[in-house]
C-alpha cells in the first residue's frame, strides 16, 4: 500500500531499524534513534542498487516521490542514478572551485611574461581595483552579462570611458581563456559589445613646428637634474623609440663599435635594430663609465635602486621640471610622432622606411609584415641625417 504522511509521521523507532514501503521502489527506513531516511531501490546492469533521497521531514513524501520519479527517468535513458549524482556533485565542486579570481589569476600568470613590465602592472592594477572586488568569489560559469555590466557602469559613470573599455576587454579575455581550457562554455561579454559609448581619441601631444622643437631641444640640453636623467632625455629624440624601451636599454644590447642597438620590441616581441648616430654614440660614451659597471646591466639605472631601470615617470617628470606641459606640449612618447612627421615632410624619407625604423608592421609585396634588417642602410643614413637636423634646429636654424 502507498505510504501516507500520517503513517510516516507516527512511525515509532524500534530496537532495530525497519522499513516502510511506498510504491515503485521507494521506501523509508526508521532507525532506532528515530531517524527517517528515504531510499530508492532499483536494478541496474542486473544488480540491485540503492540511493538515498534525503531525510524526513526535510524531504516530504511528495518530494521523495518526485526524486524517485526523476531517478526512474534516468534509468529509462540507461543512466545509473547513483553515478549521475556523483558526476553532478563533482561538477558542482568544480564550479565552486573555479571562481573568477582563480581563473583570472591563472590567465594573468600565463600571459604576463609576454607583456612589458608596465603593461602587466596596468592589467593587474585594473584586475585588483575594478574587477576582483565584484567578481572574485563567483563561479566563473555562473557570471551573467548583467553582473559584468554592474562592474563597468560605475567606471563609466566617472567619465573614464577608456578605462571602462579596457576593463571589459580584460574580463572578455579571461572568459575566452576559461573557454579554451574547458572551465567555461561561452564568453558573456559578447552580448555587451557596443554597450560602452565611443570615447574621444586623445593623441599624445607632439609639436611639429621646427622652431618650437628647437627650443625644446635647447631646454633638454640645459636640464640641471641628475646625470643619468640628463642623458636619457637627450638621447630619446635621437632614437625616438618607445620611452619604456629606452628606459630598459641594456649595455649587452648596445654595440658601440658597430653603432647599433638591438633589442626586442615591447609591442611585437620581434628583434629591432636602431642605428646609432654620431650624436647618440657621444651620449652613450658619456654615460658608459658611470653605469656600465652595475651588475644589472641597465644603461639608465634608477638612482635609488641601480638593480632597476629608471621609473616610467622619469622623463615626463623631467619635462615638467623644465616647464614643458606634458598634457598640451610634449610627452616622452611624442618624439615618435615628431620623427614620423618631420622625417617625411622635411627630410623627404619614404613612409615605409620611417615605419620600419619605428618598429611598425608594414606589409610589403610579399606579405612580410616586419623585417629588422629591411632598409637598414637607408635607416642608418636617415638616423644620422635626423640627428644632424635636430642639431640644426637646436642651433636656431629651422630651415633646410
Amino acid at each position: 500500500m502507498p505510504l501516507t504522511d500520517t503513517k510516516i509521521r507516527t512511525a515509532k523507532p524500534k530496537d532495530k531499524e525497519y522499513k516502510l514501503y511506498d510504491t515503485k521502489g521507494l521506501c523509508i527506513i526508521i532507525t532506532p534513534s528515530g531517524g527517517k531516511w528515504w531510499r530508492f531501490n532499483y536494478s541496474y546492469g542486473g544488480k540491485r542498487k540503492t540511493i538515498s533521497l534525503g531525510t524526513y521531514p526535510e524531504v516530504s513524501l511528495k518530494e521523495a516521490r518526485e526524486r524517485r520519479d526523476e531517478a526512474r527517468r534516468l534509468l529509462a535513458q540507461g543512466i545509473n542514478p547513483s553515478e549521475h549524482r556523483k558526476k553532478e556533485k563533482q561538477k558542482l565542486l568544480e564550479r565552486q572551485a573555479n571562481t573568477f579570481e582563480k581563473i583570472a589569476l591563472e590567465w594573468f600568470n600565463s600571459r604576463k611574461n609576454s607583456w612589458s613590465e608596465s603593461h602587466a602592472s596596468r592589467v593587474y592594477g585594473r584586475l585588483e581595483r575594478f574587477i576582483l572586488p565584484f567578481l572574485k568569489g563567483k563561479p566563473i560559469t555562473e557570471i551573467t552579462p548583467q553582473e559584468i555590466l554592474e562592474v563597468i557602469r560605475p567606471i563609466e559613470a566617472r567619465n573614464t570611458i577608456e578605462t571602462a573599455r579596457r576593463v571589459l576587454q580584460i574580463i572578455g579575455q579571461i572568459f575566452r581563456y576559461a573557454v579554451s581550457i574547458g572551465k567555461a562554455d561561452y564568453d558573456p561579454t559578447y552580448s555587451l559589445k557596443g554597450i560602452i559609448p565611443p570615447s574621444e581619441v586623445k593623441h599624445m601631444p607632439a609639436p611639429t613646428d621646427p622652431q618650437v622643437i628647437g627650443g625644446i631641444l635647447r631646454a633638454l640640453d640645459a636640464f640641471g637634474g641628475t646625470f643619468v636623467v640628463r642623458c636619457i632625455i637627450r638621447l630619446l629624440p635621437l632614437v625616438f623609440v618607445r620611452p619604456g624601451e629606452l628606459r630598459t636599454m641594456k649595455w649587452q644590447d648596445v654595440d658601440l663599435e658597430a653603432a647599433e642597438w638591438r633589442f626586442i620590441l615591447s609591442k611585437t616581441k620581434t628583434e629591432h635594430i636602431v642605428p646609432l648616430s654620431r650624436q647618440a654614440l657621444e651620449i652613450l660614451h658619456e654615460i658608459h663609465p658611470v653605469t656600465s659597471h652595475y651588475p644589472s646591466g641597465w644603461v639608465f639605472p634608477s638612482i635609488q635602486s641601480p638593480d632597476r631601470p629608471l621609473s616610467d615617470m622619469t622623463i615626463n617628470a623631467a619635462y615638467k621640471r623644465l616647464g614643458i606641459d606634458t598634457k598640451r606640449e610634449l610627452t616622452a612618447h611624442g618624439w615618435r610622432a615628431i620623427a614620423r612627421t618631420l622625417l617625411h615632410e622635411k627630410l623627404g624619407y619614404p613612409p615605409e622606411v620611417i615605419e620600419h625604423q619605428l618598429g611598425h608592421k608594414v606589409p610589403d609585396m610579399l606579405g612580410n609584415a616586419y623585417n629588422r634588417t629591411r632598409f637598414l642602410e637607408q635607416r642608418r643614413e636617415m638616423m644620422q641625417k635626423w640627428a644632424d637636423y635636430l642639431d640644426q634646429l637646436k642651433a636656431g636654424r629651422p630651415f633646410l
